[in-house]
């Protein structure tokens, strides 16, 4: 009998709530993380002498409130604060769109007075249909099992009631077009002008290998709606420190209640005895033995690498052969000797706190979409620029600054069979002329970069095919389909075994959903022996 009831394999901050979660439950945990620092993909590096910044999650906004409240995150140092403005878009003509709150109808009426008075009912809608399905984040979705008809049934009946509540909230048929149309459709309906178009749809392209064209990718706008910061829906923010100052505050939860972390720990394989997930192999061959195994790893790595082929079910093989996951998704981190002056906005400003668009249209997005799939990556690309250091000085020395770049679209691997070894750089002179397009003497403030490809973002965090949600948002890869139908409650096909990561419902983002979610299961499982 092992002296563990949990082993978590990957300290990311899905694993660190869970952790934390058991820990809190009063049960022996163990955390093995690969890296030589917690927060997987939610970290703060210094990546030039005297600057650090968020290496690759880059944003808050998706955080739950009740993981901040129950690991007391705040209580652990962490601090959020809001962007001043939402999101910049500037244009190549000179004008800009800026939102947030108090100015976005006014600014979207410089473009459209019927769009400005259409924007309120639009919110509305949307707001009825996040608000419900924010209600399902925190919980297992129907667990439906095709071949089980008595368990499917009463699944169903969950089902059926979620059902009810978007209908009762006049959100029903505005949910089920959102699931199965795209973006772009959606958008065209509601608004007449490029620039609001744009700045919304964007959302659904954030690490989604997709045009806002393409069916499905209205629920990926959605996705990034559920969140919060400081009580406030919609609104996007920064934490104080970068985003490892979240996971930092989570491992201080877990370890204040009693869980171990050791990193430089990467986990060989899961041990598997009569049909039951048993412990763990190390890579350097230590074996650690524990009552359950929870894995925030992706779902092809847990049962294509982590598990022996022998104990995965013929049906999870054939559905990690299918399994979709690459998002596109190119990341840079810039050193700058100066704030960027661009021509639309000169000069220092909330701008410049604001997620910054540099795409003036769905069609631009759809374009750079399509010459991606031809080419390996977009000629005229997708980017966001945000600059965290506007809002927290400890990021770079006095009068210096950081800026993320989370760039769209590249291919996970490239048509021509060459190597992103051979092409990062190229690419990353792309992005920054992109930028320097819009933003004058741009390059010429940038001391260093660090370039990160999807090759790169799966090397160093896990993230296959560089895909930030572990798994493509399609509505095949959603709900009670994530990671596969009849296994959505976080309790993988092998007893002990269960999945905490961000290929578990409701998907990715730093919301720490599936973490909470996952811990759950766990604590209701042991707690039934």
């Amino acid at each position: 009998m092992s002296d563990l009831d949990a082993i978590v394999i990957g300290a990311g901050h899905n694993g660190l709530t869970c952790a934390a979660y058991l820990g809190m439950a009063g049960l022996r945990v163990h955390v093995f993380e690969r890296r030589g620092v917690v927060g997987g993909a939610c970290v703060t590096e210094e990546f030039h002498p005297g600057f650090r910044n968020s290496t690759a999650a880059y944003t808050v906004g998706l955080l739950q409130p009740k993981v901040i409240r129950d690991l007391r995150l705040h209580q652990h140092g962490l601090r959020i604060v809001e962007r001043r403005a939402q999101n910049f878009l500037p244009l190549p003509d000179g004008g800009y769109l800026l939102t947030g709150e108090g100015r976005t109808e006014r600014e979207i009426a410089k473009f459209s007075a019927k769009d400005a008075a259409r924007y309120a009912a639009y919110q509305a809608e949307m707001n009825r249909i996040g608000a419900v399905l924010r209600g399902l984040v925190l919980r297992a979705p129907p667990n439906l099992l095709i071949g089980n008809f008595s368990r499917t049934l009463g699944e169903l009946g969950k089902l059926a009631a979620i059902g009810k509540r978007l209908w009762r909230a006049d959100g029903f048929k505005a949910a089920v077009n959102l699931f199965r149309k795209s973006a772009g459709e959606t958008l065209d309906r509601w608004f007449e002008s490029d620039p609001i178009k744009a700045v919304l749809g964007f959302d659904s392209v954030v690490g989604n290998l997709a045009s806002p064209y393409t069916p499905g990718s209205a629920y990926v706008l959605l996705h990034h709606t559920f969140g919060e910061v400081n009580g406030k829906p919609g609104v996007w923010g920064h934490a104080i420190g970068g985003m490892g100052a979240i996971t930092q505050a989570m491992a201080r939860s877990a370890g204040e209640n009693g869980v171990r972390i050791d990193v430089h720990a990467p986990v060989r394989e899961v041990i598997v005895e009569r049909g039951r997930a048993a412990g763990i192999v190390l890579e350097n061959g230590t074996a650690f033995r524990a009552r359950t195994i929870v894995t925030n790893v992706d779902p092809q790595s847990l049962f294509q690498a982590l598990l022996p082929r022998g104990a995965v079910p013929n049906a999870i093989r054939k559905r990690m052969k299918a399994w979709k996951a690459g998002s596109g998704t190119f990341r840079i981190n810039v050193a700058l000797s100066r704030l960027p002056a661009f021509s639309a906005l000169p000069g220092e400003g909330d701008h410049l706190t604001a997620g910054i668009i540099l795409a003036p249209s769905l069609a631009y997005m759809d374009r750079a979409y399509r010459d991606c799939v031809r080419h390996g990556w977009s000629r005229a690309p997708i980017v966001e620029m945000v600059i965290p250091s506007t809002l927290d000085d400890s990021l770079a020395p006095a009068g210096a600054h950081v800026a993320s770049l989370f760039c769209q679209h590249v291919a996970p691997q490239l048509t021509d069979g060459s190597s992103w070894e051979q092409h990062r750089e190229t690419v990353a002179d792309l992005m920054i002329d992109t930028v320097e397009a819009y933003a004058p003497g741009f390059k010429a403030s940038v001391i260093a970069r660090q370039s990160l490809s999807p090759l790169d973002l799966q090397r160093i965090f896990g993230l296959p095919n560089g895909d930030i949600f572990h798994g493509a948002l399609t509505l095949d890869q959603l709900f009670s389909a994530r990671p596969m139908l009849g296994f959505a409650d976080y309790r993988m096909p092998i007893p002990g075994l269960y999945l905490c990561g961000s290929g578990a419902h409701p998907g990715g983002g730093v919301t720490g959903a599936p973490g909470h979610n996952a811990a759950s299961a766990v604590i209701a499982d042991l707690r039934s022996k």
